[in-house]
């Protein structure tokens, strides 16, 4: 069993655990679930956008601990000063050391979009997202088949939210193009492997459709690497790793986005 296996298995007892904690009904009630979304869709499009999803992570199970001890209201509020156009927080507990927690903090103190970077199964994650304050939510093609992909990514928009979908082949590219979501990310990441190429989001950019946003996930350290993969269409690139690795994440991401403007004029 790969690591994606793992997590997906565990994702489903932990599913069915917090549904016994809070009702659909109660996440409804909270003050963020009737909040109006932000688009990640048009502030990645926006012209002199850094194009940027600055992502908070502590861990991952390809680097172990990262950085555990950082504070979310700092680190994220400090990325969108640098110029993120967005955010993405992890909200998984087991792989990730994240939580629902770590995202309730970074919309108190950001008006920025906010992706819920999780491993989305079931509709209640969704209702869930929406009530801690996130504006969009990811659905991993890996993870899910493409009718299941497409009515969790349909119920998404039901709520207001938006949805980027990550691939990592042209296979699961394929199988998911009519699910009519809002952004499409290839993850330069193998889920099942942990191997990073940036080939991959070179190769697939060709076959994702006009319509969407395009965005390259994983890998990126380098701003002269945005400069290239805009060539091939990329408006969103979420980095995380490269700047929480830093004992000040914000300000590796305040240098980097600086650095990346300078060559962009």
């Amino acid at each position: 069993m790969n690591i994606l296996d793992k997590i997906i298995d565990h994702k489903r007892i932990e599913v069915s655990e917090r549904k016994k904690l809070a009702s659909i009904k109660q996440l409804e009630q909270t003050d963020s679930f009737n909040r109006q979304t932000k688009s990640l869709k048009e502030s990645l499009s926006r012209n002199g956008s850094s194009g940027i999803i600055a992502e908070f992570k502590r861990q991952s199970p390809s680097k172990g601990v990262i950085n555990s001890n950082a504070d979310v209201e700092k680190i994220t509020k400090g990325y969108v000063d640098a110029g993120a156009a967005g955010l993405s927080v992890l909200t998984d507990s087991n792989f990730f050391g994240g939580s629902s927690t770590d995202l309730i903090k970074a919309r108190l103190v950001n008006n920025c979009p906010i992706l819920r970077k999780d491993f989305i199964i079931d509709e209640y994650q969704i209702v869930e997202a929406r009530s801690i304050g996130a504006d969009v939510i990811l659905l991993i093609a890996a993870c899910l088949d493409s009718k299941q992909l497409k009515s969790l990514a349909d119920f998404a928009h039901s709520l207001a939210m938006e949805v980027l979908l990550e691939v990592h082949s042209i296979e699961e590219l394929n199988s998911n193009l009519n699910a009519n979501v809002d952004l499409i990310g290839v993850n330069n990441r193998n889920l099942k492997t942990f191997e990073v190429s940036l080939d991959i989001s070179k190769k697939l950019a060709e076959f994702i459709p006009n319509q969407v946003v395009k965005v390259s996930e994983s890998g990126i350290s380098d701003p002269a690497t945005i400069i290239e993969l805009r060539k091939f269409g990329y408006q969103g690139f979420l980095m995380g790793e490269n700047f929480m690795k830093n004992t000040q994440p914000e300000m590796a991401a305040h240098e980097f986005i600086r650095a990346l403007k300078s060559m962009m004029k």
